[in-house]
């Protein structure tokens, strides 16, 4: 045989190698496509909560699988089970929703108050702005409200006939991260051979950086969103606004969507404006501007407190992704990008300085267990 021969041959060979794992991977995908969404809620379950899973480990002795066992009660207790009620009040109110936005259409508006003119800076435009709502009748309102009522109604009719999946993709998550809890070492472990194998330390570094992106965003995303979401609901219950839980969960889920509690919580000012309650309204209007603000104070803080990366790269990946990917996309985002960070780096400084970088170098330090 010829060399012509022989490097025809190994050519051949090397593409129809590169082929059958191109097919086995898009098989193998295709065959785990049901469980996908699961599978990686769970990840970023875990790898948010692997340092408090090895704390309960310690303390119980060193038994896994009673850490499992607990981690995966807190779980359902602390993650799941809120995230459930919250989908489950919206759902169970529905009607009572729908006919909130159908009763817009009917809508008179009285005359504004006369303090309200009275307020600085603000009060000629809001009474100017009131006066226009006033002219154009309900005729008017009823036309302008008309596209949003309707994306309203069509959201909530989805949420409702898609809540029995919800719970089961809950529930399916749940036991995947059990077992992610059990086998999460030798997946790790796995993962940093595969890392190094195809960009050697920095794949490493990226790789453990990606992690720490995630665990930021769950501190950051998802207990900004806790805290705001139990302080707008004890200032709605305080204040006597009805139906607390259903705007606490609103609340929640639009906090969870990085839309804040202000479009859930002006519509409650201005309804105890509009029953007489003077003193509650102004009360609950500083409390708005008060959680409308808050999570730029403390979404940064936690958020330092899981990774060291630019916020500026964080917040673009949770924005970013959210808008590509939906809500799984507030985790994707920041990993990817903090993966890309790292990479980027380690290519423009260097192998000698890149390896070196402080981010790096601290993350590996702070997570690594060696």
């Amino acid at each position: 045989m010829t060399k012509d021969s022989l490097q025809a041959f190994g050519l051949t060979r090397a593409v129809l190698a590169l082929l059958s794992m191109a097919v086995l991977i898009a098989v193998s995908f295709w065959v785990l496509h049901p469980f996908l969404t699961a599978m990686v809620w769970a990840a970023t379950i875990v790898v948010s909560t692997w340092p408090l899973m090895q704390r309960v480990q310690t303390r119980l002795g060193g038994r896994r699988s009673l850490a499992v066992a607990g981690m995966t009660l807190a779980l359902l207790l602390v993650l799941i089970l809120p995230f459930s009620l919250a989908v489950g009040t919206i759902v169970s109110h529905t009607e009572q929703i729908v006919d909130w936005i159908k009763s817009l259409a009917t809508l008179t508006v009285p005359p504004p108050p006369a303090w309200v003119g009275a307020l600085p800076m603000v009060g000629g435009k809001i009474v100017a702005k009131w006066e226009q709502i006033i002219a154009i009748g309900p005729e008017g309102v009823s036309a302008f409200l008309a596209p949003y009522a309707g994306q309203a109604l069509k959201w909530f009719a989805s949420i409702s006939g898609s809540v029995g999946m919800m719970i089961v993709q809950f529930l399916l998550t749940v036991f995947i991260s059990a077992i992610f809890y059990m086998r999460g070492d030798q997946a790790a472990a796995w993962l940093r051979l595969f890392a190094r194998r195809i960009a050697r330390q920095h794949g490493e570094s990226s790789l453990i950086l990606a992690a720490s992106a995630i665990r930021a965003v769950a501190l950051g995303v998802v207990g900004t969103a806790l805290i705001q979401s139990a302080l707008g609901g004890l200032g709605l219950a305080v204040s006597g606004v009805p139906a607390t839980g259903l705007l606490t969960a609103l609340i929640f889920m639009f906090c969870l969507a990085q839309i804040g509690p202000v479009p859930v919580l002006i519509p409650a000012v201005i309804w105890l404006f509009w029953t007489g309650q003077t003193g509650w309204g102004i009360a609950m209007a500083a409390w708005t501007l008060f959680l409308g603000t808050i999570d730029n104070i403390i979404s940064p803080f936690l958020m330092k407190k899981g990774a060291d990366l630019p916020m500026l790269l964080v917040f673009a990946g949770v924005t970013g992704g959210l808008i590509v990917f939906g809500i799984i996309g507030l985790f994707i985002g920041p990993a990817v990008l903090a993966v890309s960070y790292t990479l980027l780096n380690a290519w423009v400084v260097g192998d000698e300085t890149a390896g070196g970088q402080d981010g790096c170098v601290k993350v590996i330090r702070d997570t690594d267990p060696a």
